[in-house]
């Protein structure tokens, strides 16, 4: 679904990702971990191309979409969830949905439509006309991620969806996440809540100072002590 090759990528001068590589294969969620800082927003905004990496490359569903402007990813079938979630906040729930919908890049797909949305994201349910900046913090991060499903995406990149919400939040944004892995979703995933990575996710890769420390699955990373010590303590 998404290969990343070799990526290197620069703010200005300050080189941030090197030589970084992963893959998402279709259905699962590949994540994310490490500290703040280790590159991890970087990486998924370079996929988006939002910061463009000035090396490597990057393919999406076998299709090259490296230097590709942000809009042209997302008509490609990428979505991208940002942790600053980015609301409208003078707009209702169901606006801001409305605003973000545009049809399946795949025949026959069926749609995000509210009701899906209320199906897959129920604490929204409820929340129809209310303004988006009422909203709690939790339900404020079901929108983000449910605006971008009004986008149709194939993949799904989603950047520290769990950042300050309270524990009852974070575990009911978890069981909407796993709804869309369930429907077959890809979710390319960024994230230090390690408790909830674990329960999300089938790859796991770590990353500190801009470079991929770990590729492989929970039984293995779990086993590590000194991998999670070095790299994913406090």
């Amino acid at each position: 679904m998404l290969q990343v090759r070799d990526m290197n990528t620069f703010y200005g001068l300050s080189h941030v990702l090197f030589g970084v590589s992963l893959d998402v294969k279709p259905g699962e969620i590949a994540c994310l971990l490490g500290r703040n800082g280790a590159g991890k927003t970087t990486l998924v905004r370079s996929v988006m191309g939002l910061v463009p990496p000035s090396s490597g490359s990057v393919y999406f569903m076998e299709k090259d979409i490296t230097g590709k402007k942000p809009y042209e990813i997302a008509r490609c079938g990428v979505g991208y969830a940002p942790s600053e979630k980015r609301l409208f906040g003078s707009l209702t729930v169901k606006q801001n949905l409305e605003i973000a919908m545009k049809s399946p890049t795949i025949p026959d797909a069926e749609p995000w439509t509210w009701h899906r949305v209320c199906q897959t994201f129920p604490e929204l349910q409820s929340k129809e006309r209310e303004m988006a900046g009422r909203l709690s913090g939790g339900e404020q991060q079901m929108l983000a991620v449910a605006r971008t499903m009004m986008g149709n995406p194939q993949l799904l990149l989603l950047d520290e969806p769990s950042m300050g919400l309270a524990p009852v939040a974070i575990k009911a944004l978890g069981e909407s996440i796993l709804r869309l892995k369930n429907e077959g979703l890809s979710i390319l995933l960024a994230e230090q809540n390690m408790e909830l990575a674990r329960k999300l996710s089938d790859t796991f890769y770590i990353m500190s100072t801009g470079e991929i420390r770990f590729e492989g699955k929970w039984d293995e990373l779990s086993k590590n002590e000194q991998l999670v010590k070095e790299y994913l303590a406090v």
